[in-house]
């Protein structure tokens, strides 16, 4: 009689990533990359913001660490192979954090990340700067050493409530609904790289992700 095999362990994941977005755009309120709609005046200037809460990538404890892309894109979101990013990351994080996280927002781990960094064209720069990164009842902060600085808070119902977009065709935090507000400060400083901006009272997106692979 043949003895039945055990089933098979779930297979692991490559990571498992949770915490809080924050992201501001050239585009005035609301956002019509989400959308799929060209960006206002034909290319967006932006830059999106992740603080891990939780969360590890291939057995290595990313929690409590920072990510942000500053982005210039030339026309639709959606389009392939077409975003100019330089890269921040968390000065706090090791070499090996360092390491894992690049891994997974560039691309080189599947799932989601990959979906997105399919976007981008190319990498300018990949630096390592002290990140400050808070938010609250959609409602955020960040400073990214003397080279990025944002503040935002979100739009609100009669009731009071924060308004929410959902079910769109695009999203940097996908499966999850996000706070749609305005960014009362938005500055890159980056003339080392060809981005420098201000923005006052334009579109910004607050919101929490769950990213697994």
């Amino acid at each position: 009689m043949t003895q039945t095999q055990p089933a098979a362990k779930a297979a692991a994941k490559t990571y498992s990533l949770q915490g809080t977005l924050i992201e501001a755009c050239s585009c005035r309120t609301l956002c019509r990359c989400w959308i799929g709609e060209d960006p206002d005046g034909g290319a967006c200037d932006s830059f999106l913001a992740y603080h891990i809460d939780k969360g590890e990538i291939n057995g290595v404890d990313v929690t409590g660490l920072n990510y942000v892309g500053v982005f210039k894109i030339p026309g639709n979101v959606l389009t392939p192979h077409s975003w100019k990013r330089v890269t921040y990351v968390d000065a706090r994080a090791t070499d090996e954090q360092r390491a894992a996280i690049l891994d997974a927002w560039h691309g080189r781990l599947g799932g989601p990340l990959a979906d997105l960094n399919a976007l981008v064209a190319e990498d300018v720069a990949i630096e390592t700067m002290p990140i400050e990164h808070n938010t609250r009842s959609g409602e955020g902060t960040l400073v990214v050493g003397d080279k990025l600085r944002a503040t935002m808070a979100p739009y609100r119902s009669a009731y009071g409530a924060i308004t929410t977009l959902r079910d769109s065709i695009f999203s940097t935090i996908p499966g999850a609904p996000a706070y749609v507000a305005k960014a009362s400060e938005h500055v890159v400083n980056i003339p080392e790289h060809g981005m420098v901006w201000t923005f006052k009272d334009r579109n910004a997106i607050q919101g929490d992700f769950l990213l697994e692979a």
